[in-house]
């Protein structure tokens, strides 16, 4: 029988909880780098037992962490992002006219075909990648080396590149997400790129439809469609057929179309899920009601999904990175909150249940499905 790894960061540590493909009983390991901030951890698709997370602290700086095993055992890597860096101290790397500062890593997705190599998002806005499992880094300056770099300015939470998605359908092709920048593009694999915002509109900017610095909050998209791309923005659901060159809001009968989280069902690629909050400056559920929105039909028309999860005085939020799905038969959608719940639902989001209810703040989930071969589960 197939098993689920869930992979949590949280404001103290990193978390992992297994389960079966009944997805009802869990087994909870850590935390692990007790007391640190793990911005991110993220699994392998191609070795179930690579995982790799990002460990922060605002004194002691940035180091990433990597498993051989699937959690059970970590190790330091070199982290030398920083040109000359020292491992867990900020540094300043240079490639532009201006220095910027390396805070932290804010994102690490793993190569769809190599283990060992890794691409890492950075703080300030930055794009690194490592061929040697994390050991050492090299950044992909054709991104801070764009015309409009020097006008991108932070968000809320820092300038930081929160979201890498790579193309399964080709491997030159690469998207991330910058706030408050906006999405880019490349399609040679990183040494140049394009802002890909055409048709996103942001009235907090001087030029609303301006080509960069629209504040992006995630984008998500299914790997039998690489084109089609699933945006939340500040405000705003937006939806591209084509890679990005132009956007549509999606956003229709949404109580509200702010948040951070957005996910695209596993078999279903016209199925996405959102988790709407009040607003930009109260970042809890409208009304105090904890509900996850679905549309089945790719935006438009969305169903709020209350089952198992509280309808009353909770004001917790869900981060950008703090939603993913599994890919068992049964489509399973996982989120966690700021208040230290990490909820799953086996259905495909018609009912919830928490794995977990009293974790440190949640920054990311990520979810891996095992097969019964794999050697983690030997």
């Amino acid at each position: 029988m197939s098993k689920v790894r869930v992979l949590v960061g949280t404001r103290k540590g990193a978390f992992v909880l297994t389960s079966d493909g009944k997805r009802e009983k869990w087994e909870i390991s850590g935390p692990h780098f007790a007391g640190w901030e793990i911005y991110h951890v993220k699994g392998s698709p191609v070795d179930p037992n690579r995982l790799y997370a990002s460990q922060s602290s605002g004194w002691f700086g940035q180091i990433i962490q990597r498993s051989n095993d699937g959690g059970k055992t970590w190790e330091q890597m070199g982290n030398k992002f920083a040109y000359d860096g020292v491992p867990g101290t900020h540094q300043w790397y240079d490639g532009t006219p201006h220095p910027w500062e390396f805070k932290r890593v804010w994102h690490l997705e793993p190569s769809l075909t190599d283990a060992e190599t890794v691409y890492a998002g950075v703080e300030d806005a930055a794009l690194f990648r490592s061929s040697d499992g994390g050991k050492n880094w090299e950044e992909l300056s054709g991104l801070r080396g764009h015309g409009s770099g020097p006008h991108w300015q932070p968000g809320a939470g820092g300038m930081c590149l929160h979201t890498i998605i790579l193309d399964p359908s080709d491997a030159a092709r690469i998207y991330i997400a910058i706030s408050s920048a906006g999405a880019f593009r490349t399609d040679d694999g990183g040494k140049t790129w394009r802002p890909i915002n055409q048709g996103l509109r942001s009235e907090h900017i001087p030029d609303p439809t301006a080509e960069v610095g629209h504040c992006v909050h995630h984008i998500a998209m299914h790997p039998s469609r690489p084109g089609t791309l699933f945006m939340q923005k500040h405000w705003d659901v937006m939806r591209s057929d084509n890679a990005g060159d132009s956007w549509q809001e999606v956003s229709g009968n949404l109580p509200t179309d702010y948040g951070f989280a957005i996910d695209v069902h596993a078999h279903e690629p016209e199925t996405i899920f959102v988790v709407p909050i009040k607003s930009d400056s109260e970042h809890y559920p409208l009304d105090g009601k904890l509900r996850v929105y679905r549309s089945k039909t790719g935006g438009n028309e969305w169903e709020p999904l209350t089952k198992g999860l509280p309808q009353s005085d909770c004001y917790v939020n869900v981060l950008r990175d703090a939603m993913s799905v599994d890919s068992l038969e049964e489509c399973g959608v996982y989120f966690g909150t700021t208040g230290g719940q990490v909820y799953c639902s086996p259905d495909g989001g018609s009912s919830w249940m928490p794995i977990v209810r009293d974790l440190p703040a949640v920054l990311s989930v990520e979810v891996q499905t095992l097969s019964s071969g794999s050697q983690t589960l030997s």
